[in-house]
């Protein structure tokens, strides 16, 4: 029995790496061993199990307005525990019925990651939830984001007419109106830090020479693992958003001077804007404008501006007002208009990136000095 009880038996499980007090088996492990190596150092294992009960992920959730028809970008915060290709998280929406999923959402221990996903709202009004789930840190995390989406095309103002009075009118302070021209954030690439170790235990050997001498030898049998870990660089990206506004007297005003005009006549207005990005795919460039006019006290009238070009530069103007002879995109100033500057405010907006809605609150004026009565002259016809 001595191969079973002194050889087999208690090589079958040894520490090759010292730990817990107890020390690495050196010797061989193809020949019988002693009572005293066994009881020192053979017929030992050290099993080390993962921490299940690891910090759960943690879902840090915002609620959004949104205009109907609209590409536009919802984001959550995912933390709790680390993240990295061994231990992905992933991060699941359902909009709407849909199943919108972003996968390899890593960070590292202590830290936090934006995950987000891009699609375009309903083309009617309505309030949504979106369901959120997060699978990582070996648990299971779930909430839920609140949407509210509103037309902004339901206010247009109504059909000026001739003898429109409004006597106790007072000029209102252009509202300051959400501005947000910036947007940074960032996203956590892991990356493996080396760490060979060597691992290897010593055997040991002998042989008889010819007088008959036995020999003792001892030598290293390496075996080198990687006992690295991950690393994380964070890779910085930004949007920042401009744009600019720019009213004139419509082009079928026949007594406007410059940026003089009598009121009554109507006005035109060009919006520019534009998006510089290091990140375009997590972006969508402005596609709203909509503008407020001091004769409503810049409300509950509006109107929607068309997008008359897309893309990174899109830019806008009035829609075509139905009231105008000519389908002209204008907007008509009322004829009881006081003399001094019309100012028109103008919010531009729907710029989404991972860090929330970039938008502008812009202003442009005109000087009002006269009516559109004073054009008018009536005599009677000579004889």
């Amino acid at each position: 029995m001595l191969y079973l009880s002194h050889q087999n038996l208690p090589l079958a499980m040894f520490l090759e790496v010292g730990d817990l007090g107890y020390p690495a088996w050196l010797g061989s492990t193809t020949k019988t061993v002693t009572n005293a190596e066994i009881k020192s150092s053979l017929g030992l294992g050290i099993v080390r199990f993962k921490d299940m009960t690891a910090e759960p992920s943690v879902i840090s959730v915002y609620d959004y307005e949104y205009r109907v028809d609209t590409e536009v970008i919802t984001a959550i915060t995912v933390s709790g525990g680390q993240s990295d290709p061994d231990h992905p998280t992933s991060v699941s929406f359902n909009i709407g019925g849909i199943p919108y999923n972003v996968g390899n959402v890593f960070y590292p221990d202590g830290d936090s990651q934006l995950a987000w996903v891009k699609w375009r709202t309903p083309a009617k009004e309505q309030d949504m939830v979106i369901n959120v789930s997060v699978k990582g840190s070996g648990s299971i995390a779930k909430s839920t984001v609140n949407v509210k989406i509103v037309d902004l095309d339901k206010n247009p103002p109504p059909n000026p007419v001739a003898d429109d009075r409004n006597n106790s009118f007072s000029l209102a302070t252009v509202p300051k109106r959400i501005e947000k021209t910036r947007a940074d954030w960032g996203v956590w690439r892991p990356w493996w830090k080396e760490n060979w170790v060597d691992i290897g235990h010593w055997e040991r050997d002998s042989w008889t020479d010819s007088n008959g001498k036995i020999h003792k030898s001892k030598y290293w049998v390496s075996n080198w693992v990687d006992e690295g870990w991950w690393e994380f660089d964070l890779e910085r990206y930004y949007a920042s958003f401009s744009s600019n506004m720019s009213i004139k007297p419509d082009s079928k005003n026949p007594t406007a001077n410059g940026r003089t005009m009598k009121s009554g006549y109507g006005i035109n207005e060009t919006v520019t804007a534009s998006v510089s990005t290091n990140q375009s795919s997590a972006i969508t460039y402005p596609q709203n404008a909509v503008s407020y006019f001091p004769e409503f006290r810049y409300e509950i009238y509006w109107r929607l501006l068309e997008r008359i070009q897309g893309g990174s530069s899109p830019n806008f103007e009035f829609k075509k007002n139905k009231y105008s002879t000519y389908r002209n995109r204008t907007h008509f100033t009322p004829i009881w208009m006081p003399d001094g500057i019309y100012t028109v405010n103008t919010w531009v907006l729907d710029s989404w990136t991972p860090n929330g809605m970039l938008s502008m609150n812009l202003t442009d004026s005109l000087n009002i000095k006269g009516s559109l009565w004073d054009d008018w002259h009536i005599a009677p016809l000579k004889p």
